[in-house]
């Protein structure tokens, strides 16, 4: 089963994929998202995005500024203020 990742700033939507997995710079650190996770609201500090496409692949870096991450049961958004 896939996550279904989001990536949007006041802009635009920036990425609308099913992805394996990803990794997020929260405040409070970095975290990992995967299909199944459980319900999370996080403020994110300005950092690098990882975005795994598959289990064993290489990860996709995104930089974003600040912002706020919503896991839910249709996945993950990340509201960014900007991407890099």
């Amino acid at each position: 089963m896939a996550l279904h990742f989001e990536l949007v700033t006041p802009e635009k939507l920036v990425r609308s994929q099913d992805v394996h997995m990803v990794v997020v710079p929260g405040a409070e650190g970095d975290f990992g998202v995967l299909q199944g996770h459980a319900a999370l609201m996080s403020t994110i500090r300005d950092g690098d995005v990882s975005v795994y496409a598959t289990a064993n692949g290489a990860p996709e870096v995104i930089s974003i500024k600040g912002g706020f991450a919503e896991v839910n049961d249709k996945g993950l958004t990340i509201l960014a203020e900007s991407v890099a």
